[in-house]
């Protein structure tokens, strides 16, 4: 099913008119599904009749029965058609139904959420809602192969180098508008995901080559032509039986020699040829398109073995496979075994996997970053308003921002703020009441981080962002399991952090209220020390505050660290919160106000 690929700044018009044309052929291949059964019944009773009226009471000749037995055949291939038609619309309707939730914003717990991804551990995927429920993953993925995940999880976790994540943008760039491609995957990777192990396939093309003694695929067939040629002189009578039995001897022993290596070919194969097949129909798909991106076009360019297309490549091993079930046939098995044909055509499979199999790693690699791009691109479809960051070259870390607002929140919705952090404010103090919007800040500036280094558009007017290595610390909890206080698992973490920078790598760190656990003299002077370290480091970064005594150590920075907050209003006994930074210290507090509103007398 093909439309019109749509205006730019118009997803969620493009997706509920795609959503309702496949809507409209699940209901009519529902109906004629249903009236094919019909008339598929009435045919089988129709047969019964005729049966009865011709075998029984013989009033008309058994030849009739060939009319309704032809009729029904006819309409269980029909059948068949529009049962495949019936799938293909429903997976249709599924994933505009994705999409538009998506746009909509009713997308949170619907999605591929890659909780097997999560790590407690990791400096910064937890606090920055990277995989679970209602994550960035969740948000980004419309990928359908373990593959894909694993591609589009490792950009998310690890920023790239510079050019390859600009060719990535590049790439994102040219698929955003290709809704067709985007879609055309996804509905056909619902199959290879369903039936496609990409370790098995590529363990089974790296595998040592099955040895078969030198010469076997000559001396194979020049025993099959011998066969062929003593059986026609014996049933001509020019011959005796003798020289066809020599023949038969002699493939015997051909056969007792390959007999180890063609039992290792026939054991392997059958199940990579069938993945392969389902394989081939994603890469045929992405044959056909044209690209003019550099990324793209060298993951189309990888599809070829020696010239030819992966698809072309793996429907000759679907061929030869064929041919080798085709020999388990009992009479036909009988009739070619003089052929040699088993063992043909398990040479030829094994020739085929020495040519091709190191292929098939690079097949599978393309199709799952493939599937990775069209996520970032369908984001960049569904947020027209995102833009993409400058990449800059510099070694000091740069995070400089306008009009930054959080990628998990609608645009409708999002509170937009600028962000510079640089050569000339390296840290800022963000104080401000409960709700307030702290940490919803730092989040915003931590995943658009992480989506100007996976090759995505970030939700900002503009942003310039060198490589950076976060480090955030903003959901650490005690462990009893590992016998760990939530002030020990935090400390913790900021080691790590802190040896981002000590590792000379420009880091970008997001500390939520910093040292929470511990009294307020000993926050102060372990928070000023910690904060100095990074920054004389070269990081950058933010860190949250209700204690506003930390606020105070700003002068001590010599310019190079700013107070900003964020503020509330109380009005008829209702806190109101505008989200808008704005410069210095906070100077109310709404701690009290809101232990009134859920009701503790203090």
């Amino acid at each position: 099913m093909s439309f019109a690929e749509p205006h730019k700044d118009d997803p969620r018009e493009e997706y509920r008119r795609r959503l309702a044309r496949f809507e409209q052929t699940r209901e009519q291949g529902e109906r004629h599904f249903r009236q094919l059964g019909n008339a598929r019944l009435g045919t089988g009773l129709a047969a019964l009749a005729i049966a009865a009226v011709s075998l029984g009471a013989s009033w008309i000749s058994a030849w009739w029965l060939l009319a309704p037995l032809a009729l029904f055949l006819f309409l269980a291939v029909k059948q068949d058609r529009i049962e495949r038609s019936l799938t293909a619309a429903t997976r249709g309707v599924a994933y505009y139904q994705r999409g538009l939730a998506r746009v909509e914003n009713r997308w949170i717990g619907s999605g591929n959420q890659g909780e097997r991804f999560r790590d407690p551990q990791h400096l910064f995927a937890d606090d920055l809602d990277l995989f679970g429920r209602g994550s960035l993953f969740e948000l980004l993925s419309t990928v359908r192969t373990a593959g894909g995940e694993n591609v589009l999880a490792g950009w998310l976790l690890q920023p790239g180098a510079r050019d390859q994540v600009q060719a990535r943008q590049a790439a994102v760039t040219e698929l955003r508008e290709r809704i067709d491609l985007r879609q055309d995957i996804a509905l056909l990777g619902d199959d290879v995901r369903a039936a496609v192990d990409h370790k098995t396939l590529q363990e089974w093309g790296g595998r040592p080559a099955v040895f078969f003694f030198p010469g076997a695929r000559i001396v194979a067939p020049l025993l099959a032509a011998a066969a062929l040629v003593t059986f026609g002189l014996m049933i001509t009578l020019t011959s005796s039986v003798i020289p066809f039995l020599v023949v038969i001897l002699a493939e015997v022993a051909f056969g007792m020699a390959v007999s180890k290596p063609l039992g290792q070919v026939l054991e392997s194969v059958g199940t990579p040829a069938r993945e392969l097949q389902l394989l081939a129909l994603v890469l045929e798909r992405l044959e056909r398109e044209h690209f003019t991106a550099p990324a793209l076009v060298a993951l189309k360019a990888s599809l070829q073995v020696e010239g030819e297309a992966a698809s072309r490549s793996i429907h000759r091993l679907s061929k030869l496979v064929t041919h080798l079930d085709s020999a388990r046939n009992q009479f036909l098995g009988i009739v070619v075994a003089p052929l040699l044909w088993t063992k043909q055509v398990a040479m030829a499979i094994e020739a085929w996997r020495a040519r091709c199999g190191p292929h098939i790693g690079k097949w599978v690699a393309a199709v799952s970053e493939f599937e990775a791009l069209c996520s970032l691109a369908a984001f960049a479809c569904e947020r027209p308003d995102a833009v993409f960051p400058e990449l800059t070259e510099d070694h000091d870390p740069v995070f400089s921002a306008r009009a930054l607002s959080h990628p998990l929140i609608p645009s409708r919705e999002a509170v937009a703020n600028d962000v510079a952090l640089g050569s000339g404010t390296r840290l800022w103090i963000v104080s401000g009441s409960n709700m307030s919007g702290k940490s919803t800040l730092m989040r915003a500036v931590g995943l658009n981080a992480v989506l100007a280094w996976a090759g995505a558009p970030v939700t900002a007017g503009a942003l310039r962002i060198s490589r950076l290595a976060i480090g955030a610390s903003m959901r650490t909890n005690d462990s009893l399991a590992d016998h760990r206080s939530r002030f020990y698992a935090e400390i913790s973490r900021l080691r790590e952090i802190v040896d981002l920078a000590r590792a000379g790598k420009p880091t970008l760190f997001l500390l939520d209220e910093l040292l929470s656990g511990t009294n307020s003299h000993d926050r102060r002077i372990g928070a000023e020390g910690l904060i100095r370290g990074l920054v004389d480091r070269g990081a950058i970064g933010m860190v949250t505050t209700h204690d506003l005594a930390l606020a105070e150590i700003v002068p001590s920075f010599q310019g190079i660290a700013e107070n900003v907050h964020f503020e509330d209003q109380l009005e008829g006994g209702e806190i109101h919160f505008d989200y808008r930074l704005r410069a210095g210290v906070v100077t109310r507090s709404n701690a009290l106000a809101l232990m009134r509103a859920v009701g503790l007398e203090v």
